[in-house]
């Protein structure tokens, strides 16, 4: 629907360069918009003459005009006959805010379109007759979820329509109160590189101009409608992944999602087995300092000496630590075997943690 703030702009800018004053009424006799105070009451006349045959009448000093879309009176237009070329701008008006409404009315369709479109709500012939109607180019196409770090608004909404306001093949919505929906013209994206850069982009802009933190996940790149809706949850499955095994990162890629996407999508029961067939019954809970001497020693390919100093730690202490978790947990992570044992087991713990919290948060 189209907002009264952007009617009533639209009579400000013309009342100022006509100097003639409007007054703008919904078919009901609701003042909607005005650049005058009316004298009197016009409700009265303004549902006579919504109920009348005419398109236009002088009354009580006013031109009044009806704004016909599809042949039906949504509003009347009244323009105060001060001057000669009252009339005229009363007309030129009533164009104006019929194309608003025309175009508003446009947009609104494109954005159900969409919307039915990432929810796979539409029958494929519908889908190309709808997109052809409201002349959707077929193009190649990819989508970004913008993830708000807590609560949603409409200014967050309008930032995101702004970053990308001058690519008619750009559509931006919404289907939950936590996350923004871009689905993006990708005919300039040549590579994974070009699409990392635009999601960095969009957090970088939104940090910057609304002051929140986001995370986005992008699926990839398809060249037809229908397919659009396995980019969104492809683009869904990233943020989800991105949540267990890649906390850190604020930009995820499914196509980038490695070893954490086949994780992701193990049994519980299958989980359990791996974990019982690698811990056996040892229950443990690592120390600050021991997760980030394993981690630091992943990141180092296993390099003892490149790690005690990153650590500022001599050699012996870091073989003494890795000695130790060795008793803990059964595997020596110095071997790269059991090192990358460790490592998947560890992501398939995190998985069960996520995938217990998540039952946990629907049963309440």
């Amino acid at each position: 629907m189209l907002s009264n703030h952007k009617i009533q702009v639209t009579l400000d800018e013309i009342t100022e360069i006509s100097k003639t004053g409007l007054i703008l009424y919904d078919d009901k006799g609701k003042m909607i918009a005005s650049t005058i105070e009316p004298e009197t009451d016009q409700t009265a006349l303004v549902i006579d003459f919504v109920h009348s045959m005419a398109e236009s009448q002088m009354l009580g000093g006013f031109h009044f005009f009806k704004v016909l879309i599809e042949n039906e009176t949504d509003y009347v237009l009244l323009a105060r006959a001060s001057t000669d070329e009252a009339y005229m701008v009363g007309r030129l008006s009533v164009c104006q805010i019929r194309n608003l409404v025309l175009a508003n009315r446009e947009l609104s369709d494109k954005n159900n379109l969409m919307q039915n479109i990432l929810l796979g709500n539409m029958l494929v012939v519908d889908m190309y007759n709808k997109a052809k109607k409201l002349h959707i180019e077929q193009a190649k196409r990819q989508v970004y979820v913008i993830e708000v770090d807590g609560r949603k608004d409409t200014v967050l909404l309008e930032t995101v329509k702004n970053l990308f306001s001058d690519r008619n093949k750009d559509f931006v919505t919404e289907l939950d109160e936590q996350s923004i929906i871009l689905i993006k013209d990708a005919e300039d994206i040549e590579s994974e590189e070009d699409a990392a850069m635009l999601a960095r982009t969009i957090v970088d802009n939104l940090h910057t101009e609304a002051m929140v933190r986001v995370r986005v996940g992008y699926g990839n790149i398809v060249e037809k409608l229908p397919e659009i809706a396995r980019s969104y949850q492809e683009a869904k499955m990233a943020l989800e992944v991105g949540h267990i095994f890649y906390v850190e990162d604020d930009t995820i890629s499914y196509s980038r999602l490695g070893i954490g996407r086949l994780i992701y999508q193990l049994p519980m029961s299958l989980c359990e087995m791996f974990i019982k067939e690698i811990f056996g019954d040892r229950k443990f809970d690592l120390d600050e300092e021991t997760l980030v001497t394993i981690q630091r020693f992943f990141e180092n390919n296993l390099n003892i000496s490149e790690t005690a100093r990153q650590l500022y730690i001599h050699r012996n202490t870091l073989v003494y630590r890795l000695e130790r978790l060795q008793k803990i947990i059964g595997l020596d992570i110095r071997l790269f075997e059991d090192a990358m044992t460790f490592k998947i087991a560890m992501m398939v713990l995190a998985h069960m943690k996520y995938q217990n919290y998540e039952m946990t948060e629907k049963t309440e």
